[in-house]
């Protein structure tokens, strides 16, 4: 038999060469490599609307939206890669009446002035699409560890069906972010923005960001939702996800100039296609409610959902296999943002 060693210097020279000929495309390669070591994907098995938190001491927390939809967990690991593996920690469970005791979505945890914070949506047991916005908070130095005190109902303008609030600092202002049925325009949920008087409490009257009337947006049903925010580059870059939650769910994109006014809905501009969308060849269905978070090395990571097959028996909602996955946000020389699968 050949040894095959002579193949494996010329493979050395080839690869020094083409560092040496192209050092940027050479430091994108190891970046590719690296990044596919520290996970495969899915993250997390059978989470949906996954949030994750990249806290001072260096490890990851997350969060994420249950199979069952009747407790929140935290979790925590000391890389992204690791969450799968990391135990849950329930810090709170539905109540068995009235409000807050059906379908409890989409947490997020935040930190703000000193405090952990987590958002999510929950209805009624004796009226499950009563969807409202909730609030829990912790005045621990450990979230995991508690304990946790309910804020009660985050009330907005109007008393219909809202979720997915997610909340961000700019400027000295904080603003909370969510998705909210309006009859007076018809359709599911879009997307609303006003600022925060404290974690738990509107300051100010909100403003429509964007509504779903785009091809794309609307099928299955007309939604906006599942917003998330990332200030990088010199603008607010605003995802969020559309139409229903089978193989049609996809990500948009909104983003305003960074020193705009951003209670003026003229400062945002829609993406005019998905960003994010099923792939047949990646064999990613329904990407969507995404969060961002960071690596060690300072690179920006988009976390979200997704399925590994298309055709759904029954209600979506029903159905337990949206997966947490992540890939590694790549940016434009115009700054923004390109949005891939992951490993």
């Amino acid at each position: 038999m050949r040894s095959p060693l002579p193949r494996l210097v010329l493979l050395a020279l080839s690869l020094i060469v083409h560092a040496v000929a192209s050092p940027t495309a050479a430091s994108e390669t190891v970046k590719a490599a690296t990044d596919s070591a520290m996970w495969s994907n899915p993250l997390v098995r059978h989470r949906a609307d996954p949030w994750v938190y990249h806290a001072k001491d260096g490890r990851y927390l997350f969060t994420a939206t249950v199979p069952e939809y009747d407790r929140i967990e935290l979790r925590r690991a000391d890389t992204l890669g690791s969450l799968g593996a990391a135990e849950p920690v329930v810090i709170w469970r539905k109540h068995a009446t009235g409000p807050a005791s059906h379908h409890i979505w989409a947490p997020e945890l935040h930190h703000v002035d000193g405090k952990w914070y987590v958002y999510f949506a929950a209805g009624r047991a004796d009226d499950i699409w009563a969807i409202r916005i909730y609030v829990l908070e912790c005045a621990a130095a450990d979230p995991l560890a508690g304990p946790w005190v309910e804020k009660g109902r985050l009330t907005t303008h109007l008393d219909t069906f809202s979720l997915d609030a997610t909340t961000f600092s700019h400027r000295g202002m904080r603003y909370l972010v969510w998705a909210q049925h309006d009859p007076a325009i018809g359709g599911n949920t879009s997307l609303y923005l006003a600022p925060l008087a404290n974690p738990w409490t509107l300051g100010g009257t909100p403003v429509r960001l964007s509504k779903p009337d785009l091809p794309w947006e609307t099928v299955g049903f007309r939604v906006n939702e599942g917003p998330a925010v990332l200030v990088r580059h010199g603008r607010i870059w605003l995802a969020y996800s559309a139409s229903a939650t089978d193989a049609n769910y996809c990500m948009g994109l909104l983003s305003s100039d960074e020193n705009a006014d951003l209670m003026d809905p003229s400062s945002w501009k829609k993406s005019p296609t998905p960003v994010l969308a099923t792939s047949e060849s990646a064999r990613v269905y329904g990407p969507g409610h995404n969060s961002f978070t960071t690596l060690p090395d300072g690179r920006d990571v988009l976390v979200y959902h997704a399925r590994d097959y298309r055709d759904i028996v029954g209600d979506p909602l029903n159905n337990p296999d949206r997966h947490t996955r992540a890939a590694v946000l790549s940016w434009r020389p115009d700054g923004s943002p390109v949005f891939d699968f992951g490993p």
